[in-house]
C-alpha cells in the first residue's frame, strides 16, 4: 500500500473517532444510514448523468490505483537507454535489437524501435510527444472526475438536509423541543456526510491521480529526450547525466544554506588589522621612548 495513503487513512480514522467520541454527547447520532445512502446515492447517480459507463466504471480501478504503491523505474529506464544507446554508437543494430527484447517500458520501446527503423528524429519526436499528450489528457479527465463526485456530495448532502427540515416542519406545531432536535440533528448529518467526503475522499484521491500523472510525464520527457541524444549519436555519458536531471531533486539550485567560504572548502578569511593613524604614533609628553 502507498505509504502516504496509508498515513492519511489512518489520520482520517483518528480524527472522527476524536471527533464522536470526545466531543459529541452521543456517538451514535453520527451514524444515518438514510442520509448516507442519499449522498451516496445522488453523487453516484449525477455522476452516471454526467459521464459514460466506462469512465464511471473506472472509479474502481482508479481507488486501487491511489491504495497501492506504485512504483517508477526511471533509474532503470535510464540504464536501458544508456545501453541501449552505447550498442548503437558502436553500429551494431543486431545487439540492439536483443536489448531492445529485454526493455520492459513500452514507450522507451516504441522510441528506440523507431530509431532502430532509421525513422527521422522530428517524426519521432512528433509521436512521443502525441503519446505524452495522450496519457495527460486521459490521466486528467480520470483525476476530473473525482473532482466533480467532490462537488456533487455537499450538494446532496444539502438535499438531504432539506428532506430532514421538511419533516421536521411537519411535527413542529406538536411543540416537543426533544423531538425537534434529533430531527435537526439528522437533517444536518447528510451535509456533514457530503463535505467529508468531498474533503477526505473525492478531493485527495483526485490530488493524488494528478500528481501521479505529473511523475509519469516527467518520466516519459525524459525518455523522449533520450531518444534525441540516441537519434543524434550523443556521448552516453552525457545522456546519462542529462537524464539524471530530469529526475534530480535540489534544494536550492545556487545556495544550500552554508557559508560561502565553508560551502566551497575555503577558510573564511579574517579581518585586516586597522592602520593606525598619525595621531596615534606620537608620543604623549612624559612617555617613555
Amino acid at each position: 500500500m502507498n505509504p502516504s495513503t496509508l498515513i492519511g487513512m489512518v489520520a482520517s480514522v483518528l480524527l472522527l473517532v476524536v471527533v464522536l467520541f470526545f466531543a459529541a454527547e452521543d456517538p451514535l447520532l453520527f451514524i444515518d444510514l438514510p442520509g448516507l445512502a442519499i449522498v451516496l446515492g445522488g453523487t453516484l447517480a449525477a455522476t452516471f448523468l454526467s459521464y459514460p459507463l466506462k469512465e464511471v466504471v473506472r472509479v474502481f480501478k482508479l481507488i486501487n490505483t491511489v491504495i497501492r504503491n506504485e512504483r517508477l523505474y526511471t533509474q532503470k529506464d535510464i540504464e536501458e537507454l544508456v545501453d541501449v544507446s552505447r550498442l548503437w554508437i558502436r553500429d551494431d543494430p543486431v545487439a540492439v535489437e536483443r536489448a531492445l527484447k529485454r526493455v520492459t517500458n513500452p514507450f522507451l520501446r516504441t522510441g528506440v524501435q523507431l530509431v532502430i527503423d532509421r525513422t527521422p528524429e522530428e517524426d519521432i519526436l512528433d509521436l512521443l510527444q502525441w503519446r505524452i499528450a495522450r496519457l495527460k489528457a486521459k490521466e486528467t479527465a480520470e483525476a476530473q472526475l473525482f473532482r466533480v463526485m467532490a462537488s456533487y456530495a455537499p450538494a446532496f448532502g444539502m438535499i438531504g438536509t432539506l428532506v430532514g427540515l421538511v419533516n421536521m416542519m411537519d411535527i413542529l406545531g406538536s411543540g416537543d423541543m426533544s423531538v425537534i432536535g434529533r430531527h435537526l440533528a439528522v437533517a444536518l448529518m447528510t451535509t456533514f456526510y457530503g463535505i467529508l467526503l468531498a474533503n477526505l475522499v473525492f478531493k485527495p484521491v483526485a490530488v493524488k491521480l494528478e500528481r501521479r500523472t505529473e511523475q509519469r510525464v516527467v518520466l516519459m520527457n525524459m525518455v523522449m529526450q533520450g531518444i534525441a541524444m540516441m537519434t543524434a549519436k550523443r556521448s552516453p555519458s552525457l545522456m546519462r547525466e542529462t537524464l539524471k536531471s530530469f529526475v534530480a531533486h535540489y534544494e536550492d539550485e545556487i545556495f544550500d544554506g552554508a557559508e560561502p567560504g565553508a560551502r566551497r572548502g575555503v577558510p573564511k578569511k579574517r579581518a585586516p588589522a586597522p592602520v593606525p593613524d598619525a595621531a596615534s604614533t606620537v608620543p604623549v609628553e612624559g612617555e617613555r621612548r
